[in-house]
């Protein structure tokens, strides 16, 4: 296998990638934003070898934060992309950009196809898709893979924040009405590298635009109470809400399910369902390999 670059590597994504790659023998390198600018050409450049894989997972995530700082989204999830392409391109690389489901508006009532049209609705998600747009307008052959609700249990996202909710109180409000697909960080990194394996091989990935998530779909009520069923507490101290009482600058998408469909009809090995993914995180002795 070529050697793997990770753009983005001291993030949740970009962590696991590392370790699962390092475990799997891969080659593979990680760049932090402080190590690798990706919106400068030069730097991406000087980085970069003919038969490298990249990992694209460098991105502004702060959601609410892009709602009154779009120019500096723009910049790493719009333009850093189109640069890691052109000199991807250019260098006889290979691309692959991790994206988001909030490219889509989140009305639908049935898993998004990787044709669906799009039509964000917050800074982060105009931003996400420009980049999109951005790597497969100057390299149609990179790999654009978009994902949902990324999870690892740890550093304060939404399972280490139930965890720690279930410690510090005796209920948990959780809204009910927005769904989509908890996905484990190490099952999308592993998939990731699977799809990395494929490129400059005999049988590579056509490219262009790809759903990878844990199968199956839950909202966030669901998701909380499994986190409280698996670490062995009262399942119904999470109370159902609406979004309506939890307002935030950016509105969140009502239904983020994504079609996999695409990435089956690859040849790659479908991301488990996520509650056993759920249970593989909050239990790590238990799991190997």
């Amino acid at each position: 296998m070529n050697t793997v670059l990770v753009t983005g590597a001291r993030g949740q994504l970009g962590r696991h990638l590392l370790v699962r790659g390092a475990a799997a023998g891969v080659r593979i390198r990680g760049y932090g934003s402080g190590e690798l600018d990706i919106t400068d050409p030069r730097c991406v450049a000087a980085a970069v070898r003919p038969g490298d894989v990249i990992l694209n997972c460098a991105a502004y995530t702060a959601v609410d934060a892009a709602e009154t700082d779009e120019d500096r989204a723009a910049a790493v999830n719009g333009d850093g992309p189109a640069v890691l392409a052109r000199v991807c391109a250019a260098a006889g690389a290979h691309l692959v950009h991790v994206s988001t489901d909030y490219v889509f508006s989140g009305d639908a009532t049935e898993p998004y196809r990787v044709d669906a049209p799009t039509g964000p609705r917050t800074a982060y998600g105009r931003t996400k898709l420009a980049g999109e747009r951005g790597v497969l307008g100057v390299f149609p052959s990179a790999h654009v893979v978009r994902t949902a609700w990324v999870y690892t249990g740890a550093d304060g996202d939404f399972v280490a924040t139930m965890r720690r909710l279930e410690r510090e109180r005796d209920t948990v409000s959780v809204v009910d009405d927005q769904r989509g697909s908890p996905t484990f960080a190490r099952d999308l990194a592993d998939a990731l590298l699977e799809l990395a394996a494929r490129a400059g091989g005999p049988d590579p990935v056509p490219g262009g635009v790809l759903h990878a998530t844990n199968a199956g779909e839950a909202t966030w009520f669901d998701l909380a109470r499994a986190v409280f069923a698996e670490i062995g507490a009262d399942p119904e101290r999470v109370r159902p809400c609406s979004s309506a009482e939890f307002v935030r600058p950016a509105p969140r998408p009502a239904y983020s399910v994504l079609d996999g469909s695409a990435w089956a009809a690859a040849g790659l090995t479908p991301l488990r369902p996520w509650r056993e993914a759920l249970h593989a995180a909050l239990h790590p002795a238990e799991v190997r390999g």
